[in-house]
Formats: C-alpha cells, structure tokens, sequence
C-alpha cells in the first residue's frame, strides 16, 4: 500500500535563479496538461469523425501520438519539481543528514550527466530531421522537426530543473531528497 511521501515541491528561498527554473517548470507543466486535453479532444474527434459521421480521419491518429509523447517529456521539469517521479527513500532515511547530503549530490550529478546526454542527443536529431527536412511517411506528411522538438526543449528544461535542485541542496536551500532531518 502506497503511503504519503515525506518529500515536498522543491525548495527556492530568494534565490533568483532557483525561482526562474520553478517557474519555466510551472509553465512547462501548464504546457504539458494543455497538449494532453488538446490529445483526448483529437482522440474525441476522431470517434466522432469514424463512428458517427463514417467518414475517414487522417492526422489525428499521429496528432494524438506526438502530443501525448511531448506531454510527457515537456512535463518532466514540472513532476520534478514536484518531486513525483519514483522515489524509494528507505536509503537516505537510513543515512544520517551529511551522507544524506553527499548521496544527494551524487545521484543529481548522475542524473544531470545521463540528461545532458538525452538533450546533445535529442538536440541533435531534431536537428537532424529539420534539416533534412523529414517528413513522416503518412498521408498527412508531418514535417518532423516539429514533434521532434519535444526533445531537446523537453530534455533542456528537466536538465535545466536538476540543476537547479543540485543547486538548491548544495546552499542548503532545500533538503536532500526533501527530506527533513529526523
């Protein structure tokens, strides 16, 4: 039975930076929710389209694919703030404050590194596909730098919030984990 995390939303005090990376990842969450409402629109849309009217549909299918996949990767920075990703804290509870601290520091730096190689990479092949100028091979013809673009940006914005919550544990801003010492 799941239980009620101690953790809590990421920590900012008056630092300037740590407030500007919460709010890009408020808006990016914001983001998020609108691309999947616009998702079960489509979805709805499209049923109605099939099932009602008999006719045939040719984006919405796609549509609904590439904007359920950018809500996902745009969404991270905001469920990291948030601190809602899959978090086994039964280790740093364990650890007293200043091993707490140190594993902190090193799972975010970790974590920092493989995002950093997620976003070169994703950056990277939205580039590529924009200059190409791939298109997908349905009837509607994407152009697939647009739905591409979810990498990078979503990547940027995730690597962009580790850093910021690196930032946050090593001033002292916020707890390591969000974890308050006990």
């Amino acid at each position: 039975m799941a239980g009620h995390s101690s953790a809590t939303r990421a920590r900012t005090a008056d630092n300037r930076f740590l407030r500007g990376v919460a709010g890009l990842s408020k808006c990016a969450g914001w983001i998020s929710a609108g691309m999947i409402v616009a998702a079960v629109a489509i979805t709805c849309q499209m049923i109605f389209v099939r099932f009602v009217l008999n006719g045939s549909t040719i984006w919405q299918t796609e549509a609904v694919i590439y904007l359920m996949v950018a809500a996902t990767l745009i969404g991270l920075p905001y469920v990291q703030h948030l601190r809602g990703h899959v978090n086994v804290d039964l280790v740093p509870l364990s650890l007293p404050m200043g091993a707490r601290k140190g594993l902190a520091v090193f799972t975010l730096s970790l974590s920092i590194l493989i995002v950093a190689l997620m976003f070169w990479y994703g950056y990277d092949y939205w580039h590529f596909a924009w200059a190409r100028g791939w298109t997908s091979d349905t009837v509607w013809g994407v152009r697939l730098w647009i739905p591409y673009l979810a990498l990078p940006v979503g990547f940027g914005l995730f690597l962009l919030q580790l850093i910021a919550d690196l930032t946050a544990v090593i001033l002292n801003i916020d707890a390591p984990f969000g974890l308050e010492d006990s």
